[in-house]
């Protein structure tokens, strides 16, 4: 049988295996939350340069994108021509302007930009961003 003066003479020991699993767990929280943060404004298009192209004060909310193969995209959600003018009449807040941003594959024919930006015009309080590169 162990006195109480025994028990005070083993020496203490901190197991530090349990902390590490859960600051691990908590670094792969914030590294996978941390990649949800980042947004994404529009499908990946190779974007035609511009010398004289102006940069945007503030991050376009709402991006129209067209693929090298024509193919629309709102937000990264497929839509077709004759769609976009009511689904961007949806996301804008009521008598407020917004600009819209238009990324265009730069092997997309004018044709087909020129429509996009004419549907896009139909809509009251929408300007219009071209994207590029510099």
């Amino acid at each position: 049988m162990r006195l109480p003066e025994e028990i005070d003479d083993v020496p203490l020991q901190i197991n530090i295996v349990p902390m590490i699993d859960v600051i691990f767990a908590i670094l792969t929280f914030f590294i996978m939350s941390s990649l949800f943060l980042s947004r994404s404004e529009g499908l990946p298009v190779t974007l035609p340069q511009a010398k004289m192209g102006n940069v945007q004060p503030q991050s376009i909310p709402i991006v129209v994108t067209i693929d090298k193969y024509g193919n629309l995209a709102l937000n990264r959600q497929s839509v077709k021509l004759n769609e976009i003018a009511t689904k961007v009449r949806a996301l804008i807040p009521k008598q407020k302007e917004i600009v819209v941003g238009i990324n265009a594959d730069k092997s997309v024919s004018h044709g087909q930009v020129t429509a996009v930006m004419d549907e896009l015009r139909s809509v009251s309080g929408v300007k219009i961003a071209i994207g590029t590169v510099r």
